[in-house]
Formats: structure tokens, C-alpha cells, sequence
């Protein structure tokens, strides 16, 4: 059961990315796999190595210098 999360820039953090889990994929912290990060400015979307959820940008967001 994949999930995908679309994102505004100004969602990401300082360097671009977000930890998953993540509350704005609905998930409660409590029973979910281990904190990693994901960085979504390099490419505009990245996926969760351990659930698959993947994170990307909405349509027409872009990052600092990342195009």
C-alpha cells in the first residue's frame, strides 16, 4: 500500500527534502519504521525506502536553485 504525498516547496526543509514517516502522509509515528531522510529538490520527487511512499513536488513548485 504505497501513498503519495505532494508537496510545496515551502514544505521541504533547508536543504530540500523530509523525513518520512511523516504526518502529512497520515501515518502516526508511534508504529512506523525508522526516521529517514529524503531528499526531494534534486530531482522534484523521492520514495520512502521502507513503506514506499513516495514525496513530490506539486506541479510548477520549484526549490531554491533546483529546476
Amino acid at each position: 500500500m504505497s501513498n503519495t504525498v505532494e508537496l510545496l516547496a515551502k514544505e521541504l526543509n533547508g536543504h530540500g527534502g523530509v523525513f518520512c514517516p511523516s504526518a502529512k502522509a497520515d501515518m502516526k509515528l508511534w508504529n512506523s519504521h525508522p526516521k529517514v531522510y529524503l531528499d526531494v529538490a534534486t530531482t522534484g520527487e523521492a520514495k520512502c525506502p521502507y513503506c514506499g511512499t513516495a514525496y513530490k513536488l506539486k506541479a510548477g513548485e520549484h526549490v531554491g536553485g533546483h529546476h
